[in-house]
């Protein structure tokens, strides 16, 4: 009788599934690193990956990086749009009466003659001071004012005041008593101009140096000069 060459299949069955554990051991190891032994030691490449890591990690700010010590992703704003949020945000809150206002070139003119002003002791600062001083001018038309005939001053007024109450009442004063006015975006650069630490709402610019001071001829004309474009502007109304 021939001898049975069949395998058996319980055998057959334990070396497949041998066969299917060390597939799966191989696949589970990390292809970066070797084992030696039963523990896993990490490769040069993956330690120098590691250390990449960390270096960024380090280099990055406190506050880029979260508590489990992962890089945060942080939303950085674009300085363009940084100067056009600084540049609307002040528009927002000028008063809606700001009329006539001072444009770049405008702004600049009127503010060096305030410094100037306040050098030669010509200068009203703040409501009630400006307010005081339009009641005791004589009324007089500003469109007829010229070199010799000028204004008794020259009101500047802050156009980012809130609330707005506090200066309403100004230009009404101004019209009635042909005193120019104009307005400036920043109540921080007027009150800078004026050589005040505070923010100024109003000035009033006067024709005459203050006591203490001599008489200077640079500072009439400089005057003159700032009476002319106060009357011009008063003239365009902008709406």
């Amino acid at each position: 009788m021939a001898k049975d060459k069949t395998e058996d299949p319980t055998l057959a069955k334990k070396e497949k599934k041998d066969k299917k554990d060390k597939k799966r051991k191989h696949s589970d190891i990390d292809p970066t690193s070797a084992i030696v032994g039963d523990e896993a030691v990490e490769t040069p490449a993956k330690k120098e990956k590691k250390e990449k890591k960390d270096k960024k990690r380090k280099s990055l700010p406190a506050a880029d990086v979260d508590a489990d010590g992962d890089i945060a992703v942080v939303d950085v704003k674009d300085e363009d749009d940084e100067k056009k949020e600084d540049s609307t945000a002040p528009l927002a809150a000028l008063v809606p009466f700001a009329n006539p206002l001072c444009g770049e070139k405008e702004q600049k003119k009127v503010l060096k003659g305030v410094k100037k002003a306040a050098k030669s002791k010509a200068l009203k600062r703040g409501v009630k001071e400006c307010v005081k001083c339009i009641r005791k001018s004589p009324p007089s038309n500003p469109t007829t004012n010229t070199a010799t005939s000028l204004p008794s001053g020259i009101v500047v007024l802050a156009a980012d005041i809130s609330p707005m109450d506090v200066i309403s009442h100004i230009p009404v004063l101004c019209e009635d008593h042909g005193i120019p006015y104009v307005y400036v975006p920043s109540r921080a650069e007027l009150g800078a101009a004026g050589s005040t630490k505070r923010p100024t709402s109003v000035v009033m610019i006067m024709p005459k140096v203050g006591k203490g001071v001599e008489e200077d001829k640079e500072w009439e004309e400089a005057f003159g000069e700032l009476n002319k474009l106060a009357v011009k502007m008063g003239g365009e109304v902008r709406v």
